[in-house]
Protein backbone atom coordinates (compact mmCIF):
# COMPACT_ATOMS: atom_id res chain seq x y z
CA UNK A 1 0.00 0.00 0.00
CA UNK A 2 2.74 2.22 0.96
CA UNK A 3 4.88 3.51 -2.51
CA UNK A 4 7.84 4.90 -0.46
CA UNK A 5 8.75 8.59 0.96
CA UNK A 6 6.81 11.54 -0.06
CA UNK A 7 7.25 14.79 0.60
CA UNK A 8 4.88 16.11 3.48
CA UNK A 9 2.57 19.31 3.51
CA UNK A 10 2.32 21.36 6.53
CA UNK A 11 -1.62 20.23 6.09
CA UNK A 12 -1.20 16.35 5.96
CA UNK A 13 1.18 16.72 8.86
CA UNK A 14 -1.12 18.71 11.02
CA UNK A 15 -3.79 16.03 10.94
CA UNK A 16 -1.13 13.47 11.11
CA UNK A 17 -0.32 14.97 14.28
CA UNK A 18 -3.91 14.97 15.13
CA UNK A 19 -4.73 11.06 14.35
CA UNK A 20 -1.88 10.86 17.16
CA UNK A 21 -4.77 11.68 20.00
CA UNK A 22 -7.24 9.96 17.88
CA UNK A 23 -9.34 6.30 18.68
CA UNK A 24 -11.62 4.82 16.70
CA UNK A 25 -14.40 2.72 18.35
CA UNK A 26 -16.26 0.18 16.71
CA UNK A 27 -20.00 0.48 18.62
CA UNK A 28 -22.79 -2.09 18.54
CA UNK A 29 -24.00 -1.75 21.73
CA UNK A 30 -24.42 0.08 25.31
CA UNK A 31 -23.30 3.90 26.38
CA UNK A 32 -21.21 4.29 23.42
CA UNK A 33 -24.07 4.12 20.71
CA UNK A 34 -26.45 6.17 22.73
CA UNK A 35 -24.19 8.28 22.67
CA UNK A 36 -23.78 8.37 18.77
CA UNK A 37 -27.32 8.37 18.37
CA UNK A 38 -27.28 11.90 20.68
CA UNK A 39 -24.69 13.29 18.64
CA UNK A 40 -25.93 12.38 15.64
CA UNK A 41 -29.12 14.23 16.85
CA UNK A 42 -27.95 17.31 18.27
CA UNK A 43 -25.30 17.89 15.29
CA UNK A 44 -28.25 17.70 12.46
CA UNK A 45 -30.99 19.02 14.42
CA UNK A 46 -28.91 22.36 15.34
CA UNK A 47 -27.71 23.10 11.69
CA UNK A 48 -31.78 23.04 10.42
CA UNK A 49 -31.56 19.28 9.10
CA UNK A 50 -33.89 17.34 11.17
CA UNK A 51 -37.08 18.65 13.36
CA UNK A 52 -36.96 18.60 17.15
CA UNK A 53 -38.28 14.94 18.89
CA UNK A 54 -38.55 14.30 22.81
CA UNK A 55 -35.97 11.32 22.43
CA UNK A 56 -33.20 13.43 21.32
CA UNK A 57 -31.31 10.63 19.40
CA UNK A 58 -30.88 9.46 16.01
CA UNK A 59 -31.79 6.06 14.82
CA UNK A 60 -33.15 4.09 12.21
CA UNK A 61 -33.21 0.51 10.31
CA UNK A 62 -30.06 0.57 8.61
CA UNK A 63 -28.53 0.87 12.32
CA UNK A 64 -29.63 -2.89 12.25
CA UNK A 65 -28.26 -4.20 9.13
CA UNK A 66 -25.52 -7.54 8.60
CA UNK A 67 -23.37 -4.65 6.63
CA UNK A 68 -23.78 -1.75 8.87
CA UNK A 69 -20.82 -0.40 11.02
CA UNK A 70 -21.26 2.64 13.31
CA UNK A 71 -18.12 3.90 14.68
CA UNK A 72 -17.36 6.61 17.04
CA UNK A 73 -14.10 8.70 17.12
CA UNK A 74 -12.78 9.76 20.39
CA UNK A 75 -10.26 12.50 21.37
CA UNK A 76 -8.99 11.94 25.11
CA UNK A 77 -11.66 9.63 25.89
CA UNK A 78 -14.46 11.96 24.24
CA UNK A 79 -16.90 11.32 21.61
CA UNK A 80 -16.35 14.16 18.94
CA UNK A 81 -17.37 13.09 16.31
CA UNK A 82 -19.50 9.53 13.95
CA UNK A 83 -19.68 8.29 10.88
CA UNK A 84 -21.86 4.80 9.88
CA UNK A 85 -20.51 2.95 7.32
CA UNK A 86 -22.20 0.04 4.90
CA UNK A 87 -20.55 -2.44 2.82
CA UNK A 88 -23.16 -3.04 -0.20
CA UNK A 89 -22.68 -6.09 -1.95
CA UNK A 90 -25.15 -8.47 -4.36
CA UNK A 91 -25.56 -10.82 -1.21
CA UNK A 92 -26.13 -7.83 1.25
CA UNK A 93 -27.21 -4.61 -0.57
CA UNK A 94 -28.26 -2.87 2.30
CA UNK A 95 -27.82 0.82 2.71
CA UNK A 96 -29.18 4.03 2.83
CA UNK A 97 -28.50 5.31 -0.93
CA UNK A 98 -30.19 2.28 -2.04
CA UNK A 99 -33.14 4.08 -0.69
CA UNK A 100 -33.08 7.16 -2.84
CA UNK A 101 -30.63 5.85 -5.30
CA UNK A 102 -31.50 2.34 -5.80
CA UNK A 103 -32.10 2.44 -9.44
CA UNK A 104 -28.52 3.65 -10.32
CA UNK A 105 -26.70 0.97 -7.80
CA UNK A 106 -28.80 -2.20 -8.30
CA UNK A 107 -27.86 -2.48 -11.72
CA UNK A 108 -24.23 -2.47 -10.89
CA UNK A 109 -24.84 -4.58 -8.02
CA UNK A 110 -25.91 -6.95 -10.27
CA UNK A 111 -22.80 -7.01 -12.18
CA UNK A 112 -20.82 -8.17 -9.39
CA UNK A 113 -19.79 -4.52 -8.04
CA UNK A 114 -19.50 -3.42 -4.55
CA UNK A 115 -19.83 0.03 -2.59
CA UNK A 116 -18.74 1.29 0.97
CA UNK A 117 -21.36 4.22 1.85
CA UNK A 118 -20.76 6.03 4.73
CA UNK A 119 -23.28 7.95 6.03
CA UNK A 120 -24.47 10.08 9.11
CA UNK A 121 -21.21 12.07 9.29
CA UNK A 122 -21.77 13.89 12.65
CA UNK A 123 -19.30 16.20 14.82
CA UNK A 124 -19.93 17.53 18.36
CA UNK A 125 -21.12 21.13 17.01
CA UNK A 126 -18.65 22.39 20.56
CA UNK A 127 -15.60 21.23 19.16
CA UNK A 128 -15.91 22.06 15.01
CA UNK A 129 -14.31 25.00 15.13
CA UNK A 130 -11.70 23.37 17.53
CA UNK A 131 -10.78 20.41 15.01
CA UNK A 132 -10.97 21.64 12.00
CA UNK A 133 -9.38 18.36 10.57
CA UNK A 134 -12.57 16.15 11.94
CA UNK A 135 -13.94 15.18 8.75
CA UNK A 136 -10.70 14.02 7.18
CA UNK A 137 -9.80 12.13 10.20
CA UNK A 138 -13.41 10.39 10.50
CA UNK A 139 -14.01 9.93 6.11
CA UNK A 140 -11.06 8.12 6.80
CA UNK A 141 -12.96 4.92 7.77
CA UNK A 142 -14.37 5.29 3.90
CA UNK A 143 -10.98 4.57 2.46
CA UNK A 144 -10.31 1.79 4.98
CA UNK A 145 -13.54 -0.36 4.52
CA UNK A 146 -12.83 0.41 0.54
CA UNK A 147 -9.67 -1.15 0.72
CA UNK A 148 -10.59 -3.16 3.27
CA UNK A 149 -13.09 -5.33 1.61
CA UNK A 150 -11.97 -4.29 -2.23
CA UNK A 151 -14.64 -2.22 -2.71
CA UNK A 152 -15.38 -0.63 -6.25
CA UNK A 153 -16.20 2.75 -5.42
CA UNK A 154 -16.99 4.64 -2.31
CA UNK A 155 -20.82 6.04 -2.64
CA UNK A 156 -21.55 9.01 -0.71
CA UNK A 157 -25.18 10.76 -0.73
CA UNK A 158 -24.29 14.50 -0.07
CA UNK A 159 -25.73 17.81 0.70
CA UNK A 160 -24.51 20.23 -2.32
CA UNK A 161 -21.98 22.60 -0.20
CA UNK A 162 -20.75 19.47 0.30
CA UNK A 163 -19.58 18.20 -2.62
CA UNK A 164 -16.81 20.05 -3.43
CA UNK A 165 -14.91 18.53 -0.78
CA UNK A 166 -15.51 15.17 -1.77
CA UNK A 167 -14.22 15.93 -5.52
CA UNK A 168 -11.10 17.59 -3.85
CA UNK A 169 -10.27 14.68 -1.41
CA UNK A 170 -11.73 11.53 -2.83
CA UNK A 171 -12.13 12.31 -6.70
CA UNK A 172 -15.80 11.88 -6.62
CA UNK A 173 -17.93 12.36 -9.33
CA UNK A 174 -21.46 13.32 -9.28
CA UNK A 175 -24.07 10.72 -10.28
CA UNK A 176 -27.72 11.64 -11.89
CA UNK A 177 -29.66 14.88 -10.33
CA UNK A 178 -30.46 15.86 -6.94
CA UNK A 179 -33.19 13.53 -5.01
CA UNK A 180 -35.15 13.94 -1.58
CA UNK A 181 -33.68 11.97 1.42
CA UNK A 182 -36.34 12.11 4.18
CA UNK A 183 -36.01 12.46 7.02
CA UNK A 184 -33.94 15.29 6.27
CA UNK A 185 -35.19 18.07 4.66
CA UNK A 186 -32.89 19.36 1.92
CA UNK A 187 -32.23 17.24 -1.36
CA UNK A 188 -28.86 15.36 -1.73
CA UNK A 189 -26.40 14.38 -4.82
CA UNK A 190 -25.03 10.99 -5.33
CA UNK A 191 -21.19 10.91 -5.33
CA UNK A 192 -19.25 8.11 -6.75
CA UNK A 193 -15.71 7.48 -5.83
CA UNK A 194 -13.75 4.77 -7.81
CA UNK A 195 -11.35 3.05 -5.73
CA UNK A 196 -8.86 2.05 -8.22
CA UNK A 197 -8.69 5.40 -10.01
CA UNK A 198 -8.25 6.77 -6.95
CA UNK A 199 -6.64 5.43 -4.11
CA UNK A 200 -2.97 5.98 -5.33
CA UNK A 201 -3.27 10.08 -5.66
CA UNK A 202 -5.22 10.24 -2.52
CA UNK A 203 -2.36 8.35 -0.38
CA UNK A 204 0.48 10.34 -2.10
CA UNK A 205 -1.55 13.73 -1.68
CA UNK A 206 -2.96 12.90 1.77
CA UNK A 207 -0.55 9.95 3.79
CA UNK A 208 -2.76 10.27 6.68
CA UNK A 209 -4.92 7.86 4.85
CA UNK A 210 -2.72 4.99 4.65
CA UNK A 211 -3.29 2.19 7.24
CA UNK A 212 -1.95 -0.75 7.77
CA UNK A 213 -4.01 -4.06 7.27
CA UNK A 214 -3.98 -4.91 11.13
CA UNK A 215 -5.89 -1.47 11.57
CA UNK A 216 -8.72 -2.80 8.82
CA UNK A 217 -8.95 -5.94 10.36
CA UNK A 218 -9.49 -4.87 13.87
CA UNK A 219 -11.52 -1.98 12.04
CA UNK A 220 -14.31 -4.21 9.80
CA UNK A 221 -13.93 -7.89 10.44
CA UNK A 222 -16.62 -9.54 12.26
CA UNK A 223 -15.42 -11.34 15.88
CA UNK A 224 -15.54 -14.80 15.55
CA UNK A 225 -17.97 -17.14 17.76
CA UNK A 226 -17.10 -16.20 21.17
CA UNK A 227 -14.77 -13.41 20.87
CA UNK A 228 -15.30 -9.82 21.45
CA UNK A 229 -14.54 -6.63 19.03
CA UNK A 230 -11.81 -4.32 19.66
CA UNK A 231 -12.89 -1.54 21.79
CA UNK A 232 -10.44 0.57 20.90
CA UNK A 233 -8.36 1.16 17.14
CA UNK A 234 -5.43 3.75 17.19
CA UNK A 235 -4.66 4.71 13.78
CA UNK A 236 -1.71 3.08 12.12
CA UNK A 237 -1.07 6.56 9.54
CA UNK A 238 2.10 7.56 11.76
CA UNK A 239 4.09 4.47 10.68
CA UNK A 240 3.82 5.63 7.19
CA UNK A 241 4.43 9.10 8.45
CA UNK A 242 7.70 7.98 10.22
CA UNK A 243 9.16 6.20 7.19
CA UNK A 244 8.57 9.43 4.83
Amino acid sequence: MYSGPTKISSFSRNISDLLEHIEYRRCESGEDLEAIYRLRYKAYYLNGFLPETREQKMSDDFDETSNSYKFGVFIDDNLVCTVRIHHLSPEEPYAPAMTTFGDVLKPRLDRGESFINPTLLAADPELVASYKALPYVTLRLGLLASVHFDATACIGVIREEHTAFYRRVFGAIQVGEPRPYPPFTVPVMLYDANVAANRNWILRRFPFFHSAAAERRMLFAKPRKGELAPLTILPTAKYFHDAA
